[in-house]
């Protein structure tokens, strides 16, 4: 059996919902926010059931839990549920947080794998870091993504998203603010953010705005890749940046915009034209033992790596 956070999923929808309405967006109802917010993982694991991935070689009994980044949950919720089918009596819970709770979780033994889009080191203290064990599994890109009110623009440089994104030194607003200095119409530029734990936020702000400090005062704060999907899609002129598989399961609620004039795909992702990616990583507390290593073994699998991975828009690591 595989289970997964729909209290939190729904806790996100609805706070997403309450903080677009009151910037001006449309609202919807908290279960059609939620569906919205859960799609891609839905999407996932349906399509693994669909396209028959095998199981694992040898089943281990038992009952763990998986938490942190939502940009690795669709394939980790796709994957756990393609080993319990073959494993009835294996129970695999995936739950989201962000990446820095996921690490913060399976230090305290809280959860058995913390799942993150960055290392622990750039995380948790050194001697914190010092006793998690890392799994790479996947590497995973994110599309930068607007709402589709924003027309004539389908490509932005580096340089272009940094001023839209980033405060000058003693500035309270960025250099640009408005969608019709970088083609697009006379609309305010909306950000939407991550909250500081979040792996998705600390890798674009790595890549893509050159370590610079966002500008946290024109922005809304959103906890998941779900939940940033369902802003930027009722959020006029707001752009944000969501993970590959949570966009294919939602082109049609939001616009994607390339980067430095390289699309955000898996081929472009894996030969390594397109930046915006990274790693994915699940951390133990030491050496994995039963289901907890079982799962992580099939996870690097040729079911997985060759089959599971293409299809829901990551690259295999191998």
């Amino acid at each position: 059996m595989i289970t997964t956070s729909a209290k939190r999923i729904g806790a996100l929808a609805i706070a997403a919902t309450v903080l677009v309405a009151a910037c001006g967006g449309s609202s919807s109802s908290p279960a059609a926010a939620a569906t919205s917010a859960a799609s891609a993982a839905a999407a996932a694991a349906n399509g693994a059931a669909a396209s028959g991935v095998a199981g694992p070689a040898a089943c281990v009994d038992g009952s763990i839990t998986t938490s942190g980044s939502t940009a690795l949950q669709p394939l980790i919720d796709a994957a756990g549920k393609a080993y319990t089918a073959a494993c009835p009596k294996s129970t695999i819970s995936v739950q989201g947080g962000g990446s820095g709770t996921g690490l913060t979780q399976v230090l305290q033994g809280a959860v058995q794998i913390g799942d993150s889009d960055v290392t622990a080191e750039s995380k948790l203290q050194a001697s914190d870091a010092s006793q998690l064990v890392d799994h790479v599994v996947t590497k995973q890109g994110w599309v930068v993504v607007a709402n589709t009110g924003v027309t004539g623009v389908t490509s932005l440089t580096s340089q272009q998203l940094q001023d839209m994104w980033a405060c000058p030194s003693g500035q309270s607003a960025p250099k640009i603010t408005n969608w019709k200095d970088v083609g697009g119409p006379d609309l305010p530029i909306v950000l939407i953010l991550r909250p500081a734990s979040s792996g998705t936020r600390a890798t674009f702000k790595q890549v893509v705005l050159n370590g610079q400090t966002e500008c946290s005062g024109q922005a809304l704060t959103e906890d998941s890749n779900g939940a940033v999907t369902t802003a930027v899609s009722q959020t006029p002129g707001s752009i944000s940046v969501i993970g590959f598989a949570y966009y294919q399961a939602n082109k049609d609620k939001v616009a994607a915009i390339s980067l430095d004039g390289v699309a955000g795909s898996v081929a472009n992702m894996a030969s390594g034209t397109y930046k915006l990616a990274a790693q994915g990583h699940m951390y133990t507390k030491g050496q994995p033992t039963g289901l907890t290593k079982s799962f992580l073994d099939y996870l690097m699998s040729d079911p997985i790596q060759k089959t599971l991975i293409p299809s829901l828009f990551y690259a295999p690591i191998q």
